[in-house]
């Protein structure tokens, strides 16, 4: 008898889970508008996409970074496309919840407001995070703030959390090492001749030390003109950021994610005793389902149709709304 209660109990807590999950990931469909939303900067227009639901009373808004490298405000880059950003956007307004997406400087319809390359730092984006925090909380029509960051958009959105006021923080395979150390794991894979002069490289990049002659063969990675940018950027240990936020924290990280790992998501979490660590499995880099081998990992990465793991979204509304 015991046994059959016991049996009883698990299916009743699954048929619960899913219940929860269809709350959370079937669209309430509400109504949205998209919109343009410009932020003037001193170099130019950062240029941006508003998805406002229409509703009667203050909604909270939802302010999404963009990953590293030519990623736009949909998620993708010149030579791929899947929308991720977009969707994430889209199935936030479904639930009531509006949301800005932007183009990086010098990014698609961001690219007036470039730097040179020798002129641009980290703190740039950093910067641009902040005003677009201080321009939306100007806004009568939201209640809260809330920053999404995906990628290298989650130090960017880390940083510039901490001293502006937003009412929750989320990061989505978001790096847990100082990027110089992500280089020289990068790295190790490749023959000594290009390993040791790269380690000796970045490791006088990382104490702040401008290097003059560089290797032809890695020049690509190592030109004078970038260096700026890279001691910039590798002074930040995300772990000592996210030790810094006072505010809840959703830390969200796929098991299929070739590009992140679920040991950065965890060593993220343990900074900071205010976040959430959830693990979604079979959630790759850009959102979607797809298998840890790489060649079939890397398709999705060129496939806008393929949707996002509902998990995702049923995880995000939660936080958000409760």
């Amino acid at each position: 008898m015991q046994t059959v209660v016991a049996i009883n109990l698990t299916i009743m807590k699954k048929r619960l889970a899913f219940i929860i999950v269809l709350i959370f990931t079937v669209p309430v469909f509400s109504q949205t508008e998209d919109s343009s939303i410009i932020l003037e900067t001193e170099t130019g227009k950062i240029e941006g996409t508003l998805v406002m639901p229409l509703a009667s009373s203050k909604i909270p808004v939802v302010l999404i970074i963009a990953g590293s490298g030519p990623t736009d405000r949909d998620g993708n880059n010149p030579i791929m496309k899947n929308n991720s950003l977009k969707m994430l956007a889209e199935a936030l307004g479904n639930h009531g919840i509006a949301s800005v997406r932007y183009d990086k400087r010098g990014i698609a319809e961001s690219k007036k407001a470039a730097l040179s390359e020798s002129d641009l730092r980290f703190e740039d984006y950093i910067k641009d995070v902040e005003s677009w925090i201080d321009t939306l909380n100007q806004n009568e029509k939201f209640s809260e703030l809330i920053i999404a960051g995906h990628s290298e958009g989650a130090l960017i959105g880390l940083i510039a959390s901490q001293s502006k006021n937003i009412s929750k923080y989320i990061s989505i395979s978001g790096a847990g090492e100082p990027a110089g150390t992500i280089l020289k794991a990068q790295l190790k894979s490749q023959p000594d001749y290009i390993l040791n002069p790269s380690l000796s490289i970045l490791e006088k990049l990382e104490k702040g030390e401008h290097v003059a002659n560089v290797p032809k063969m890695l020049y690509s990675l190592f030109r004078p003109s970038v260096q700026p940018y890279m001691i910039s950027w590798f002074k930040y240990n995300p772990q000592e950021e996210m030790a810094k936020l006072d505010k809840p924290i959703l830390i969200i990280q796929g098991t299929t994610d070739i590009q992140v790992s679920v040991l950065d998501a965890e060593k993220l979490a343990t900074s900071n005793k205010k976040a959430q660590l959830k693990i979604i499995e079979g959630m790759n880099h850009i959102l979607k389902n797809s298998e840890l081998d790489r060649a079939k990992n890397l398709e999705t990465y060129n496939n806008p149709s393929l949707p996002l793991k509902e998990e995702l979204v049923a995880l995000l509304i939660d936080f958000i709304k409760n």
